[in-house]
């Protein structure tokens, strides 16, 4: 069966409520308790999206997520009560498209549910072939980026942010509409856009501290910047 989300959580009450509730608003869900739940599910189900919990039980969600991200690369958002910035950092890094602390309102979790369903699905309908800045190629409908003709590996969120930038070429782009276009909501904060920023700059700049292309504009936000030839 196709779900739209499922919900990975020790703590049966919120992860049934959770459930139902985003089942009212029409997105397709369902939940599981464990990481050995997690991984069945996949045995005979799809989902487009994970709301994955970090305490589980004898099991960490880190280490799921880590299992999740050799076999998929659907969006991962983390749903927990620890709030350190430790915890966010390892989560993002890990995988992770997001982090959602508990407790969570139900409508703001239904909002950021939806705009990633609705961002997949965009991604999924893109059809622009390559886009180029210098030494950089993003094929966004094969979701493929070579930096001097060399592929490198992007997580989904990764490629997103620098689809957008580089389709954006010379543009400083705001961080609100970095939210917006790229994540799809206004919630997402800086920490979670800043670290995705940071992954990207040591995936293709020669000196990452010392950026060529990804410049950041205090303040502002960011801009992919062409080199001049």
């Amino acid at each position: 069966m196709k779900y739209d989300c499922l919900i990975v959580d020790d703590e049966i009450a919120l992860a049934e409520t959770t459930s139902e509730y985003l089942n009212m608003f029409d997105v397709e869900s369902t939940y599981v308790t464990s990481a050995e739940g997690c991984m069945s599910f996949f045995e005979k189900n799809e989902t487009s999206l994970i709301l994955l919990d970090i305490n589980l039980g004898q099991t960490s969600g880190f280490d799921l997520c880590k299992r999740l991200r050799q076999v998929t690369q659907i969006p991962i958002l983390f749903i927990s009560a620890r709030s350190s910035d430790d915890d966010i950092l390892i989560a993002l890094n890990i995988g992770g498209d997001d982090y959602i602390q508990k407790p969570y309102t139900l409508s703001v979790l239904l909002a950021k549910v939806k705009a990633v369903l609705k961002r997949s699905q965009l991604q999924q309908n893109v059809s622009s072939d390559r886009i180029t800045c210098g030494p950089v190629v993003v094929e966004a409908n094969l979701c493929r980026v070579h930096v001097h003709g060399e592929e490198i590996k992007l997580k989904s969120m990764e490629f997103k942010l620098l689809a957008y930038l580089v389709n954006n070429k010379n543009r400083i782009v705001p961080k609100e509409e970095l939210f917006r276009e790229v994540w799809g909501d206004s919630i997402t904060g800086d920490g979670t856009l800043n670290v995705h920023i940071r992954h990207l700059r040591e995936k293709i700049e020669v000196s990452p501290n010392e950026p060529r292309y990804i410049k950041t504009v205090w303040g502002t936000g960011y801009v992919f910047e062409e080199p001049q030839v």
